[in-house]
């Protein structure tokens, strides 16, 4: 009977992110990658889509469509809906109906949430009828999903950036021995695009809109000696003067001038946890360089800047986007 029982233990490990919700089950690999996003039917009073579909919802639902995105810089900000979006995205890679699943949950939060916090995400966790919940910073959880060697004595940096929050650590000996957590990612370069475009060219575009620009045309500095640099793409909105839809070409400048305050925060962000770091592992970090995960990772020339304002060796992690989802698995 023992065995059968151990048959149905399963490990999964989630990365509960602001932007998107990746599930890792020991065996499988990420087997979930979805944004964290919810419609809910205030009528039918149920959900409608999760994930991705959702996300399709933002800025075209009416309004008896709830599109929630119940996470917000990195913490739960509505409990009700991110139970329901985790139920869902869980039933889809587990069978919940055996009565012998024993499932153990490690799930990654960002270093600068508190205990109150903490407690909220592994409430939800439990909910979902996880015997076992561990919590784990996101910070530690990207360097080991990075592959950095986080239980030797010679320090290691990570900066990971992801949807609601940008987690810098240093971490040796297994644990995390200075971080600095930043409430400036994704989302908030997404928000100073929005502002740039509609303070500059009196249009509004939505969120969505500036996502794709910053995918498509964004970089964190202009490399002048680069003819290939600057690029071009279009966004559409609404016409503030006109309040006509209107679609305007924007190009590599209009982006990186719109993220240049996100862009300094981070490395900001990096000088001071550098700052607090004892002097030995600041040593070791001169040797062994820093590395760049999540989302916010991609964004084009970010490793070069904070290499030549730091002096520090900067690398983009092999699967950046995956690394905490990786780390927890």
């Amino acid at each position: 009977m023992i065995m059968g029982i151990s048959l149905f233990k399963q490990d999964i490990g989630i990365d509960l992110g602001t932007a998107n919700t990746l599930i890792y089950i020991k065996g499988k690999g990420i087997v979930l990658d979805e944004a964290s996003v919810i419609a809910y039917n205030n009528n039918l009073k149920k959900v409608i889509a999760v994930g991705n579909a959702a996300k399709e919802m933002i800025g075209a639902a009416p309004p008896h469509i709830k599109v929630v995105r119940p996470l917000r810089d990195g913490v739960i900000s509505d409990f009700g809906m991110t139970h329901l979006m985790l139920k869902s995205f869980l039933s889809r890679v587990i069978r919940t109906s055996s009565f012998f699943t024993a499932v153990r949950v490690v799930i990654g939060v960002p270093s600068g949430v508190t205990e109150v916090e903490k407690r909220a995400v592994e409430e939800v966790v439990r909910q979902m009828g996880a015997k076992e919940v561990y919590i784990m910073e996101e910070p530690m959880a990207a360097a080991i999903g990075s592959g950095l060697d986080v239980d030797s004595s010679t320090g290691c940096m990570i900066t990971d950036i992801g949807g609601g929050t940008s987690d810098i650590a240093i971490i040796a000996l297994g644990g995390v021995v200075t971080s600095t957590s930043l409430r400036m990612a994704g989302d908030k370069m997404n928000e100073a695009i929005i502002a740039y475009i509609r303070k500059v060219y009196s249009l509004m575009i939505g969120e969505k809109m500036a996502e794709k620009a910053k995918i498509d045309v964004g970089c964190a500095y202009i490399d002048e000696s680069d003819p290939d640099w600057v690029l071009k793409t279009n966004v559409s909105g609404r016409d503030l003067v006109t309040g006509l839809p209107k679609s305007i070409e924007i190009s590599s400048r209009d982006i990186c001038k719109a993220l240049e305050e996100s862009v300094d925060a981070i490395v900001d962000g990096v000088k001071v946890t550098l700052e607090n770091a004892p002097p030995e592992l600041a040593a070791d970090i001169i040797n062994s360089g820093m590395t760049l995960a999540g989302g916010g990772a991609a964004l084009r020339g970010l490793d070069s800047l904070i290499e030549r304002e730091t002096g520090i060796k900067t690398v983009i992690a092999e699967d950046a986007a995956e690394a905490v989802a990786l780390g927890t698995g």
